[in-house]
């Protein structure tokens, strides 16, 4: 049973790679800046790090990895949003599907508006408190 979990898990990472990537030129069309790193020479999918800047300071992150899954937004600096597992990919999915309209929201209003998406989100001008 685990190793055909480990495969299902090792497919899922190859596709999120497969989509972020997708994203990422997606945005560059549009004149975003969004970028997508693949980890190791890029045909294994073993993970990969997407970040698109929507001006003001804001900019979001998704990692995919063996390791884990992870949507962070953040604000000058300071974190507004995490998501983890199955919620990051929920929300890379709404902005993928808000992306997909015939004529699709701004960019810089997607992530912007509907305030806190999960239950552990915080609104813009709560930043999330750091230990030193």
């Amino acid at each position: 049973m685990f190793p055909r979990l480990a495969e299902q898990y090792r497919t899922l990472v190859r596709d999120l790679v497969m989509s972020l990537q997708a994203l990422a030129r997606s945005l560059q069309d549009r004149g975003c800046v969004a970028t997508c790193y693949v980890c190791g020479d890029g045909r294994d999918g073993h993970g990969a790090s997407f970040v698109a800047d929507l001006g003001d300071n804001h900019t979001v992150r998704f990692l995919v990895s063996d390791f884990g899954i992870t949507w962070v937004e953040s604000r000058d600096g300071h974190e507004l949003v995490k998501l983890e597992g199955a919620e990051a990919i929920q929300e890379l999915q709404r902005v993928t599907q808000i992306l997909q309209q015939p004529e699709p929201t701004p960019i810089h209003s997607i992530l912007k508006s509907g305030g806190p998406r999960h239950r552990g989100s915080r609104a813009a001008s709560e930043p999330i408190e750091t230990a030193a």
